[in-house]
């Protein structure tokens, strides 16, 4: 039965309140990057500069964490020497930052079960979200489990935001499992999460140690994917890629850190951002390439893109293909699809296979996104694609992308190279998709409105982009025009600005 627009809306209004998230500080609007769309199309170095800005202010904020990440730090290096193991997981952002710190401390320490990772959706979910994960506490609790956590054993959590439900179910579920109080990381205020019901219980429980590293709203409005997972990747990182030997060296070592993090200078990469735009513009497409010291950072910048930006995430062999992605990531050193995966997570991958999801993102469907030569073989008689690449050799960090090239003398330390290179393709990809008009000021425009909390999203940011352009309007109104433009939407269209032109 077919269920009108104004049903829908009438619905949605019911349970609204349980899904309104515009309080928090990692959803709001940025004051120094207001006009960042406006600013990129006139002045890309201007534009990456400003992003340097906004990345080294969040750094900054971490400068006074140091007691709570020592205990941390200390928590980490108890649980390994005493050979059980150290557990990270997160969704989305969140869960790809956990699987890139497991692969870093493979490469740095060798083959190891001591460090596991997991996200909402498993591995799989590196490529693509698996948004009905998210939501539910009880596959956080499921994953933790099937992957063998015991009683022993240390929790990692991180969630952006602080209130999404598969990973509070994961804590939950450790606290009640291990003697070892899992760490909850998150990145907005206690008093903006408390009056939230799961928050609030995850947060006060007694046997889960809460560590806050809000670092203030994000450079484009909710894209948590740029700041606050920065500063979790960093907060976690300094504690578990690193032995040190008292708290005065770990506060010298993380102060330096915290210094160089801020010293490469953005603006190199302008003639990129221009060029990569371009490409797309003209109707081309681009294949990033690597070798695996550093490929799953920059998987991760490429996916994550996707549903961001409403852009066709990367195709998958196993599909008939019709469109793809504008940007895929390949490691030609690969022979198989097997191969790639296992030298980008430095171990074999984990799949989902329960009954219930029919084989959706099992092993087989994971191994049909192809980044090893095989994929970039068949990729490149399909779509006419430039190529980018990024070489980490002896030190120094080289990329080239047709006539732009540059390099960057950072050395070998893994979780600056890694930070690095996740901030500034952040920045990059960011100032394309503003280039292609992927945004408005700081706005996320496209937003896909394809649950009940981006709904939330999709409205909120409509009305703050009428409040630019001098109207008003209410949460009900705007919310009605969202149902009623979803019903003949496509993939390639911003909801929240086709609501905005019926004003």
């Amino acid at each position: 039965m077919n269920v009108s627009p104004a049903a829908k809306t009438t619905e949605f209004l019911k349970i609204a309140q349980e899904f309104k998230l515009g309080h928090l500080q990692t959803e709001s609007f940025h004051p120094k990057t207001a006009s960042l769309s406006q600013l990129v199309k006139g002045d890309v170095e201007s534009a990456l500069r400003l992003l340097q800005e906004v990345d080294a202010d969040a750094i900054a904020m971490m400068e006074d964490r140091t007691p709570v990440l020592w205990a941390l730090a200390q928590e980490i290096r108890s649980t390994l020497s005493a050979g059980h193991k150290v557990f990270l997981c997160g969704c989305g952002a969140t869960g790809r930052l956990s699987l890139v710190l497991e692969t870093l401390y493979r490469q740095k320490f060798g083959p190891t079960d001591q460090v596991v990772s997991f996200m909402a959706g498993g591995d799989y979910a590196l490529i693509k979200s698996v948004e009905s994960f998210e939501d539910k506490t009880e596959y956080g609790e499921r994953q933790l489990l099937e992957l063998g956590f015991g009683p022993h054993d240390l929790l990692l959590a991180s969630t952006e935001g602080g209130e999404t439900p598969f990973v509070i179910g994961a804590a939950l579920k450790a606290a009640e499992t291990s003697r070892r109080k899992p760490f909850f990381l998150y990145c907005n205020p206690d008093e903006l999460l408390l009056p939230i019901k799961r928050s609030r219980e995850v947060l006060q429980h007694r046997s889960i140690q809460s560590v806050n590293l809000s670092v203030g709203p994000m450079a484009v409005s909710g894209s948590t994917r740029m700041q606050a997972s920065t500063v979790l990747m960093l907060g976690i990182g300094v504690g578990l890629l690193y032995v040190h030997q008292d708290r005065t060296s770990f506060d010298s070592f993380y102060r330096d850190l915290l210094r160089r993090l801020r010293e490469t200078d953005y603006t190199a990469l302008a003639p990129f951002t221009t060029q990569e735009a371009r490409c797309y513009q003209e109707g081309r497409f681009v294949n990033y390439v690597t070798s695996s010291a550093l490929a799953i950072s920059i998987l991760t910048d490429t996916t994550e893109r996707s549903p961001t930006f409403s852009l066709r995430g990367f195709e998958n062999r196993l599909d008939q293909q019709g469109t793809h992605a504008l940007a895929y990531l390949f490691i030609p050193d690969a022979a198989s699809s097997s191969d790639a995966w296992t030298e980008l997570l430095q171990r074999p991958p984990r799949a989902i296979d329960w009954a219930e999801l029919g084989g959706r993102i099992n092993l087989e469907r994971l191994l049909g996104f192809d980044i090893s030569r095989q994929g970039l073989s068949h990729r490149s008689t399909s779509v006419s694609a430039e190529e980018f690449s990024v070489v980490h050799d002896r030190g120094s960090v080289s990329l080239a992308f047709g006539d732009a090239q540059m390099s960057f003398r950072w050395g070998d330390d893994p979780l600056f190279n890694h930070l690095m290179i996740k901030m500034l393709l952040n920045a990059h990809s960011t100032l394309i998709m503003g280039l292609l008009g992927r945004y408005e000021g700081n706005v996320m425009t496209w937003v896909r409105p394809s649950n009940n909390k981006l709904i939330d999203r999709a409205a909120r940011y409509a009305l703050q982009v009428l409040h630019r352009q001098g109207k008003e309007s209410s949460y009900e109104a705007v919310v009605g025009k969202i149902f009623e433009e979803i019903e003949s939407l496509n993939e390639n269209e911003p909801v929240v600005m086709k609501v905005v032109a019926r004003f």
